[in-house]
């Protein structure tokens, strides 16, 4: 029986948000009120019925690391599989690699103790709610030692600028990656792949000192691989900047794309936090937002998205804006397109207005 084992690559996702990932690695972000990104990767991989998942974390992994535990809330605590976050650790003084090589170097042992024969690998920063369970099936039917998962873009965002572009033959196999931006069929960091294939790849990349396994194992061996795609057609988005995170959160405001992402599947999973409903006071005004428990909301909150215990004091205007964990936005106070990071302090009578293409954004603990 064909199965699948999981792995989520972080090595070559930079600090992409900015002050948002002053602290924290781009996967660990908050979203959508009480989500993290790599909610999504993970909550994919379970309903794909993967077992065993690993995670290769580069630098600042220790919220990650806290926000997934032992991965129970995904049912990956298992005395067999389960999640593996693999940390950097270059113990080898014989070891060459280098970039996310060393990674799968060093954690040969992970491939080499699952009975999968494939591995499907992802990003965070493709954001969607579903399985591949047809793009494993789309895998297996062609033979293929590859199938990418891509999309066809609608419109041309600032996000899909950094996106690798597919280009195709006739018989629907994928011979280039590249960046080509008048091409709309994009890839999305997701792709499933034979795990000797990938082992392959892995000893042959070292051996001529590469540091990029998908540019230098997949993309330079296009011609030799076997190499299918599968275009997704749900919904789905790319968070990779401050602008789209901003913009995505925005868009999960309107019923429409809420609905899309939360209710067309299996709900989403994330770390369980048991705190009380939101709490408004006489005082509050609250319109087409997003509220997270535990928040106390005695002012205005307009058009934004709060996550878990927030508290907005009276007189206190919230528009536009982001406002992440136990942030406190204290009496006579306006925000508007703002994005406060954890345990912000906002003291009274402070205004801060940004754009929506460049919201204002504090930094994680600061008192302002």
């Amino acid at each position: 029986m064909n199965t699948l084992m999981g792995l989520i690559n972080l090595e070559h996702e930079h600090d992409f948000l900015e002050e948002l990932t002053y602290f924290r690695c781009g996967a660990a972000a908050p979203f959508a009120g009480r989500y993290r990104l790599i909610d999504f990767t993970l909550s994919n991989m379970v309903k794909t019925r993967i077992e065993e998942v690993a995670v290769f974390t580069n630098t600042k992994y220790r919220s990650l690391m806290d926000h997934v535990g032992t991965g129970a809330d995904w049912e990956l605590a298992r005395r067999h599989g389960g999640l593996f976050i693999l940390p950097p650790d270059w113990n080898d003084p014989t070891d060459i690699s280098r970039g996310d090589l060393r990674h799968f170097h060093n954690n040969r042992d992970y491939f080499h103790r699952s009975k999968a024969d494939h591995v499907l690998v992802s990003g965070s920063q493709f954001v969607a709610n579903t399985d591949f369970d047809e793009a494993f099936q789309h895998h297996l039917d062609t033979g293929a030692d590859v199938t990418l998962v891509s999309v066809q873009l609608d419109k041309s965002l600032p996000e899909h600028v950094p996106q690798l572009r597919l280009e195709t033959n006739e018989a629907g196999q994928v011979i280039n990656l590249t960046n080509d931006q008048e091409n709309k069929h994009a890839f999305t960091n997701v792709y499933i792949i034979k795990k000797e294939v990938l082992l392959r790849l892995v000893d042959q990349c070292i051996a001529f000192h590469k540091d990029h396994f998908l540019f230098h194992g997949i993309k330079e061996n296009l011609h030799d691989l076997h190499a299918e795609y599968y275009q997704y057609e749900g919904y789905s988005f790319f968070v990779n900047s401050i602008e789209s995170f901003f913009r995505h959160n925005m868009n999960l405001l309107d019923p429409d794309p809420y609905r899309e992402l939360f209710f067309k599947n299996e709900y989403v999973r994330t770390k369980i936090s048991n705190e009380p409903p939101v709490k408004y006071r006489e005082t509050a005004d609250v319109k087409d937002s997003l509220l997270a428990n535990g928040s106390v909301i005695d002012g205005d909150v307009h058009n934004s998205v709060l996550f878990r215990g927030v508290k907005v004091k009276k007189g206190a205007v919230v528009k536009n804006s982001i406002i992440l964990q136990r942030c406190i936005i204290e009496e006579d106070v306006h925000l508007e397109n703002v994005i406060l990071d954890k345990d912000v302090r906002i003291s009274s009578g402070q205004t801060f207005i940004g754009s929506k293409d460049k919201p204002f954004v504090v930094a994680k603990r600061k008192q302002i």
